[in-house]
C-alpha cells in the first residue's frame, strides 16, 4: 500500500455535523493560542530588533547585550545558580520520593502533604524566612561567620524549597511504575541492595530524574520573586528583565533579555519532552505493581530523611508566620496582628488580596472549561489530524515560556495602538488571559490523560443512537471527567494566586495582585507586612485546596461509582 493510500485511510472525509463541530473546536483552540501566545511572542521578537523609534536595527541590540559585561554576567549567574540548585534538589527529592513509593515507613500521607505545601505559597516566602533567620539583623546571623545570605547562597536555598515539590512529584511518578518481577528476580539471585539500586531502581527512574532535573532548572532560571527579595546585588536574567523594563524603561533591551531568558527554558523544555517520551516507552504492559515490605534498616533512614526535610520546610513556613506577627523587627519582638492591616503599608490594602482572589477565580472558572473543551476537540477530531496535531503541539509550548517573557510580550502586543484587543491592557482581563496561557499546558496534559482513559464504546453507542457530539459531551464526557476538570481549575487558581513573574508587568493600580503588593512591601522595607501577605496567600490557597479535596470526594461518590463495579 502506498503512503498516499495509507494517508487516505487515516483521514476520513467530513461526513456529519459532529465533524464540523469538532473541527470548529480545534480551529478555535488554534486561534486562541495564536492570538494569546504566538502573536505576543512575535511582537517580543520584533521589538528586540528595533530601536526606540521602532526602526529595524538588525542584531544591534543583541550585539550591545553581548558587549555589556553586567548583562552577560547575569546570564552566567542564572546558569550556574540553576545548575547548582538542580544538583542539590535531585538527590533530596529522589530520597523523599523513594521513601514515599518504595518503603513501608509510617506517615506517608503526612509527608506527601508537607512536600506539596510550597506549591501553595508564593516563591518569595522562603526568601523572607531566610532574611529573618540570616539577614543583617537575623536571629542566626552569627552562624554565617561573616558571610551573607543576600546573593547566590540565599537564592539557592530558597529555590531548593520552591522547586522541591515538582521534583518529588515527577520522581514519585517515575518510581511508582516499578515492576515487582525485577525485584523478585534480584532477590532470587541474592543481589545486594546496592546492586539492585544501581542496576534496577536507578535505570528505571533515570528518565524521571532527567525530566525532574530540567523542570527544576527551568523553574530556577525563570523565577523572579526569590532573586528580587534576597538576591541583593547578585543579578540574574529574571531581575535584569525587570530592571530594563520597569527601572530603565529600556523596552528594546528588555525584549533582548527576554529572548535570552527564553532560550534556556526552551532547551530544557525540549530535553524534558525527550525524557518523558523515553520514560513512557520504558513501561511494560505486563508490569506487576511493587508493594514494599517492612524493612527497618531501610525504612528508618528514609523516615529520618523525610522528617528532616519536612521539619525544615515547616520551619521556614513557621518563621515566616512568626515574622508576620512581629511588631517591629528586630527591636520590638512582641506579637501583633497589625501587620495584617495592609492599608498601613500599601495603598490598595486588602484590595490587592481581593484582586488576587478575583484573578484566580476567573482564571479557574474560564481556564478549566476552555482547556478541557479544546483538549476534547484535539483528541476527537479524526477528520483533520494535521490541524489537530499542530494545535496539540502549540498547547504544550506555554510550558517553555517563562512568565516574565510572556508578560513583557503582552506589553508590546496589547499596548500596540493598532491592536483591537488593546482595551484589555490594564484590566483584570489581561491578567486572567496571561495566567490561563502561562499555565495552559499542565491543564491540557491532564485533560488529555483523562480523555484517553474513557472507553471508546461511549462514542460508538452515541454514534449508533445518532446523539450529537455536543450532547454526549455534556451528558457523558463531562460528568465522568469532572474530577480532572476540578483538578485543573484548582491548579489554575493556586498558580494564579501565587504567581509574581506572570503578572508583574501587567497590573494597573486598581488591579494589583497580592503577590506584587508583597514584592513592593519588601522593597519598602516592610518585611513583616510582606510576610503577612505571603502567609495570607498561603492560607487562601490552602483553604481552597482543602475545599477541593472535600468537593472531590463528594463528586467521586456521585459520578465515579461506576468505576468500582
Amino acid at each position: 500500500m502506498t503512503a498516499a493510500a495509507r494517508a487516505a485511510q487515516r483521514v476520513r472525509p467530513v461526513r456529519s455535523t459532529d465533524d464540523v463541530v469538532l473541527i470548529a473546536v480545534v480551529a478555535l483552540g488554534g486561534l486562541f493560542l495564536a492570538v494569546a501566545l504566538a502573536a505576543p511572542l512575535g511582537a517580543l521578537l520584533a521589538k528586540s530588533f528595533q530601536d526606540e523609534a521602532g526602526r529595524f536595527v538588525g542584531l544591534a541590540n543583541y550585539i550591545r547585550y553581548v558587549e555589556t559585561p553586567a548583562l552577560l554576567g547575569s546570564l552566567w549567574n542564572s546558569l550556574w545558580v540553576a545548575a547548582l540548585t538542580t544538583a542539590i534538589v535531585l538527590p533530596l527529592a529522589f530520597g523523599y520520593a523513594y521513601a514515599l513509593t518504595r518503603s513501608a515507613m509510617p506517615g506517608k500521607a503526612f509527608f506527601r502533604a508537607i512536600a506539596l505545601l510550597p506549591i501553595l505559597a508564593p516563591s518569595l516566602l522562603p526568601a523572607l524566612a531566610l532574611i529573618y533567620l540570616f539577614g543583617n539583623q537575623g536571629m542566626l546571623k552569627p552562624l554565617l561567620m561573616g558571610g551573607t545570605i543576600y546573593g547566590p547562597a540565599g537564592i539557592i536555598v530558597s529555590e531548593v524549597f520552591y522547586c522541591f515539590p515538582p521534583a518529588v512529584l515527577i520522581l514519585a511518578t517515575a518510581l511508582s511504575g516499578a515492576d515487582a518481577r525485577l525485584y523478585e528476580a534480584a532477590e532470587a539471585l541474592r543481589a545486594s541492595r546496592i546492586r539492585v539500586m544501581r542496576t534496577v531502581t536507578l535505570p528505571a527512574a533515570r528518565y524521571g530524574m532527567v525530566s525532574a532535573g530540567f523542570v527544576v532548572f527551568t523553574l530556577v532560571i525563570t523565577d523572579f520573586g526569590i532573586p528580587k527579595v534576597i538576591g541583593g546585588s547578585f543579578n540574574v536574567l529574571a531581575t535584569d528583565v525587570y530592571k530594563q523594563v520597569v527601572g530603565q524603561q529600556n523596552f528594546q533591551m528588555g525584549a533582548v533579555v527576554g529572548m535570552v531568558l527564553l532560550a534556556p527554558a526552551v532547551l530544557a523544555y525540549l530535553a524534558d519532552g525527550w525524557a518523558r517520551r523515553r520514560q513512557t516507552s520504558s513501561v511494560s504492559a505486563r508490569a506487576v505493581p511493587y508493594v514494599a515490605k517492612r524493612r527497618p534498616k531501610r525504612d528508618g533512614p528514609l523516615l529520618l530523611h523525610c522528617a528532616v526535610i519536612a521539619a525544615l520546610m515547616l520551619g521556614l513556613i513557621g518563621v515566616a508566620a512568626w515574622g508576620s506577627l512581629i511588631t517591629f523587627w528586630p527591636w520590638n519582638l512582641s506579637l501583633t496582628l497589625a501587620n495584617y492591616e495592609f492599608g498601613r503599608f500599601d495603598s490598595a490594602g486588602w484590595g490587592s488580596w481581593w484582586n488576587s482572589v478575583t484573578l484566580a477565580a476567573w482564571t479557574a472558572a474560564i481556564g478549566a472549561p476552555l482547556v478541557f473543551v479544546f483538549a476534547y476537540g484535539m483528541e476527537k477530531a479524526k477528520t483533520v489530524p494535521a490541524l489537530a496535531g499542530i494545535v496539540r503541539f502549540a498547547a504544550t509550548v506555554p510550558l517553555a515560556v517563562p512568565g516574565l517573557v510572556l508578560g513583557i510580550a503582552y506589553i508590546f502586543y496589547f499596548n500596540a495602538p493598532a491592536n483591537p484587543a488593546g482595551f484589555l491592557y490594564g484590566t483584570t482581563g489581561i491578567l486572567v488571559l496571561n495566567s490561563i496561557v502561562h499555565f495552559y499546558t499542565v491543564g491540557h496534559l491532564a485533560s488529555v490523560t483523562a480523555l484517553k482513559q474513557l472507553d471508546p464504546e461511549f462514542e460508538s453507542v452515541a454514534a449508533s443512537l445518532k446523539v450529537p457530539v455536543w450532547r454526549s459531551f455534556l451528558a457523558v464526557t463531562v460528568p465522568i471527567s469532572l474530577p480532572v476538570i476540578l483538578d485543573v481549575a484548582i491548579y489554575l487558581f493556586v498558580n494564579a494566586m501565587t504567581t509574581v513573574s506572570a503578572v508583574v508587568f501587567l497590573y494597573a493600580p486598581d488591579t494589583k495582585p497580592a503577590s506584587v503588593a508583597l514584592v513592593q512591601m519588601d522593597e519598602a522595607g516592610q518585611a513583616s507586612a510582606a510576610a503577612a501577605m505571603a502567609i495570607t496567600i498561603l492560607a487562601t490557597s490552602a483553604a481552597v485546596k482543602a475545599l477541593h479535596v472535600w468537593t472531590d470526594g463528594v463528586i467521586a461518590r456521585r459520578t465515579q461509582a461506576w468505576r468500582s463495579r
